[in-house]
């Protein structure tokens, strides 16, 4: 039997960035991360000072809690974290595609799961220099292989000139993938903040600013987007 590490599940909500930006969409968060970003958005997931706060919860157990929230009404449903791919959320995805629900994912790209294939899609996520993390590029390119004919795509949090040229690099290493950029959240909440405060005016200069940027270059292959739950709940968790 599966045990997870969950650190929150809500929703029904919107997605609010990447490739299914506003689909309607249950959150399944899990505890515990390989990584430790500089500007992360959720440390109450990553930090194993909060381990106490995740749930030790059976497949079985995680997928009651989905049906209960979406009323049996099959929806998007979306893995994060954290990094999800360190659990096996492989049942779960079994378990709920024989329902009709559609499961996407967000890591960075530092595991491959062989049940990636069955996701739609497959975000992958790297982090670029601001986050003071380094990508492995071999795993990396082993979690797109995993993927096989998943839809997949690429998602690039930019905080500045450095993570814009950066993300470009990212782009020509993978031309045939699809690109989203969304502009970085600078004043991230503090772990134990429900609603904390937040600079919109900040975000959305340099949301401008990315937009700018790239269609100055004649960047016209990502999608520049920003974070939509962001725009309308601010920093509030569990929305």
């Amino acid at each position: 039997m599966t045990t997870l590490r969950i650190a929150e599940i809500f929703g029904p909500t919107i997605q609010g960035e990447g490739a299914v930006i506003g689909a309607p969409t249950v959150f399944v968060r899990a505890g515990g991360c390989d990584y430790r970003c500089s500007w992360c958005d959720s440390l109450h997931a990553v930090d194993s000072a909060y381990r106490d706060t995740w749930a030790p919860m059976t497949t079985e157990q995680v997928w009651a809690e989905v049906e209960r929230l979406s009323g049996g009404v099959p929806l998007t449903v979306s893995l994060s974290g954290g990094n999800p791919a360190i659990q096996d959320f492989g049942p779960l995805i079994e378990m709920g595609k024989a329902q009709g629900y559609r499961f996407a994912l967000e890591t960075q790209g530092s595991v491959a799961r062989g049940w990636f294939c069955e996701l739609s899609p497959l975000i992958l996520s790297p982090k670029p220099p601001s986050s003071g993390e380094t990508v492995d590029w071999d795993r990396f390119a082993d979690c797109i292989a995993r993927a096989r004919d998943a839809v997949t795509v690429i998602k690039i949090v930019v905080f500045d000139e450095t993570d814009y040229l950066w993300a470009r690099e990212v782009a020509a290493r993978y031309p045939n993938l699809p690109i989203y950029l969304q502009p970085g959240n600078h004043t991230p909440p503090p772990p134990d903040a429900e609603d904390a405060a937040i600079d919109m005016d900040g975000i959305m200069t340099r949301y401008e600013w990315l937009i700018g940027r790239a269609l100055a270059d004649r960047w016209f292959t990502p999608t520049i987007l920003p974070q939509l739950h962001v725009l309308v709940w601010g920093n509030k968790r569990g929305v």
